[in-house]
C-alpha cells in the first residue's frame, strides 16, 4: 500500500469516529452496554459446564429457562436503549427490575456479576438525558455572550428571612413570597 492509502484510510477512519461519537451522544450508550453486558453472564451460568481438573461442575438449575428469558430481555433493552432513546425510561426501570430478579432465579444474578452490570445499566438508562442544542449566537460570541446573574429578590413583608440569590421556585410556595410553603386553593 502506499503512503496515499494510508492517508485515506485516516481520514475515514477519523469521519467514522466523529460519526459513532455523534451517534452514542444522542442516546444513553453505556447505559445500553452495561445491560447488554449484564445480560450474558446470566443467561450463561445456568448452561455453563466448569471444569476443574478432571471433576466438572454443572451449575444448571431448574430456572435455566428463567435465566435464559431474563439474560434474553436485558439484551433487548440494552439494544432497546440504544436504538430507541425516547423508551430510555421504561428500558431502565424494566433493567433494574430484571437485575433484581435475577438474584433468585439465576444463581445470584450470574454471580452478582450480571446483577451489578444491569443494575448499574439500567440506572445509567433512566437518569440520562438529551442535551440541549447549543445556541449559535453565544457560541461565536465567547464569555461575554454569559448571561448576567439575575438580580437578587427584593425581601417580602412577613417574611421571616430571604434567600440570598433568585427564586428559582416556580410553585409560589417559596419563603421568598411568604407562604412558607402553604398552598392557596384558588
Amino acid at each position: 500500500m502506499s503512503a496515499e492509502a494510508h492517508a485515506g484510510l485516516g481520514s475515514k477512519l477519523g469521519h467514522m469516529r466523529q460519526s459513532f461519537r455523534g451517534w452514542r451522544g444522542q442516546r444513553p450508550f453505556w447505559g445500553g452496554l452495561l445491560a447488554i453486558l449484564g445480560g450474558i453472564p446470566i443467561m450463561y451460568f445456568p448452561y455453563a459446564n466448569l471444569t476443574l481438573g478432571t471433576m466438572t461442575i454443572r451449575m444448571a438449575t431448574t430456572a435455566g429457562a428463567g435465566s435464559l428469558i431474563i439474560g434474553v430481555l436485558l439484551v433487548v433493552l440494552g439494544l432497546t436503549m440504544w436504538f430507541q432513546p425516547h423508551s430510555r425510561v421504561f428500558a431502565g426501570v424494566a433493567a433494574i427490575l430484571l437485575a433484581l430478579v435475577s438474584l433468585v432465579v439465576s444463581n445470584f444474578g450470574g454471580f452478582v456479576i450480571g446483577f451489578l452490570l444491569a443494575l448499574i445499566g439500567g440506572a445509567l438508562g433512566v437518569s440520562w438525558a438529551p442535551g440541549r442544542a447549543a445556541d449559535a449566537d453565544a457560541v461565536g460570541a465567547g464569555p461575554a455572550a454569559a448571561e448576567e446573574p439575575a438580580p437578587a429578590v427584593p425581601p417580602i413583608a412577613g417574611a421571616t428571612y430571604q434567600v440570598s440569590g433568585a427564586n428559582d421556585d416556580e410553585s409560589g410556595t417559596s419563603p421568598d413570597n411568604g407562604t412558607n410553603g402553604r398552598h392557596r386553593a384558588g
